[in-house]
């Protein structure tokens, strides 16, 4: 009898323990059913830390310091989200993207040429989104499934110091530059780390291999290009610099940059859009697949493609829109549009044949012994 009653004791004072351990649970809001729910708004609770990832952005873009500090500055003043960024070659985003696959890191990627985000399309790294304003895109600036859209149009033009070289000697077209009076005055941007001069390589080589199928009249023109070039610099500042300086005379870049260089910062840069045609470049932006904060991503992703930010792009940064319904756009923009001849590209086939013939021109074309710049 006396062992009944010291467990049933025993059994109501374990009852009224649980019952207060509950109560003392549900004061502090630390129950599993409570943060699930989402009915507690306290720190430590799984609502809460979702509330904390939606409070930052992470966007990798090739854009350049200023840009992405200019677009931190007025996106964190309109929306009271963080934006974090990382600057860094549109191909080496795709790389970083596809390493962090299984670890997504970014939310948004903000700049690289339409070839770049359609390999990471069928890669399976981005997300699908369609923007309010779709329908002020025409179909060639955007993936047919809404994986990514333009936000700009980049021209490819020859670059060079007109302290060295006036305007009358600065060379005309593509073919000019592999001139061996040229030789050691070109500084280019390394191409594998570059979306932009992956794409003027490439289409170097497209010239010929669309009728013949067969790179390598293009891989010959690649080889006196590179006898032709000084130094492969390892970012594009390293590349302005260089060129600033005169330690080379001539590059290959994108015509906005070009501008926005000689204008804003002083730069002796001219520039000629070449006569036989030019790649002219979609800028995109797409939203990485399983970003870790998905409706910061879509605000950025709406912020920087409304018309007061292309507006702003196209008159602070250089950049030509593709949205139809941007207006009063500046005069250099107009006028260029006149003079552009855009180069007739399959795109797909650049996407297919790219990463073969930029492996062929580091491996068998570029001179080991040249600098990297890095």
């Amino acid at each position: 009898m006396g062992k009944w009653i010291k467990k049933s004791w025993l059994l109501v004072l374990t009852a009224l323990f649980a019952l207060a351990l509950a109560g003392c649970m549900a004061d502090s809001g630390g129950g599993e059913e409570e943060d699930s729910s989402g009915t507690s708004g306290d720190a430590g609770g799984e609502t809460s830390a979702s509330e904390e990832l939606e409070e930052k952005v992470v966007v990798y873009s090739p854009h350049g310091s200023d840009i992405l500090g200019d677009f931190k500055q007025r996106f964190e003043e309109e929306y009271g989200i963080t934006m974090e960024f990382l600057d860094m070659g549109s191909q080496e985003i795709l790389d970083r993207v596809r390493s962090e696959k299984n670890n997504t890191q970014a939310d948004v990627w903000w700049g690289a040429p339409q070839v770049n985000f359609d390999q990471a399309k069928d890669e399976g790294l981005l997300a699908e989104y369609k923007p309010s304003y779709a329908d002020a895109l025409d179909e060639m600036y955007h993936d047919e499934d809404w994986m990514w859209s333009g936000t700009s149009m980049t021209p490819e033009v020859i670059m060079y110091n007109n302290k060295e070289i006036s305007e009358e000697e600065a060379p005309k077209d593509w073919d000019d530059l592999i001139d061996p009076k040229w030789q050691d005055e070109l500084i280019i941007r390394y191409p594998l780390a570059s979306g932009t001069m992956r794409t003027i390589y490439s289409a170097m080589i497209y010239r010929t291999y669309k009728d013949t199928e067969d790179p390598q009249e293009g891989y010959a023109w690649l080889e006196k290009l590179d006898n032709n070039t000084k130094e492969y610099s390892a970012n594009p500042e390293l590349m302005y610099n260089q060129l600033a300086k005169g330690v080379g005379s001539l590059t290959v870049w994108n015509m906005p940059d070009a501008v926005m260089l000689a204008e804003e910062k002083g730069y002796p840069f001219g520039y000629v859009l070449p006569e036989s045609g030019t790649p002219v470049l979609t800028e995109g932006i797409a939203i990485v697949k399983d970003a870790p904060h998905p409706k910061a991503a879509e605000a950025f992703y709406e912020f920087v493609n409304t018309p007061e930010a292309a507006k702003l792009l196209a008159e602070k940064y250089y950049r030509i829109p593709t949205r139809e319904d941007v207006t009063d756009l500046p005069e250099w923009i107009t006028e260029a549009e006149e003079d552009i001849k855009p180069m007739d590209i399959d795109w797909a086939l650049f996407q297919e044949k790219s990463d073969e013939w930029m492996d062929h021109w580091d491996n068998q074309i570029k001179n080991a012994e040249k600098e990297t710049g890095e």
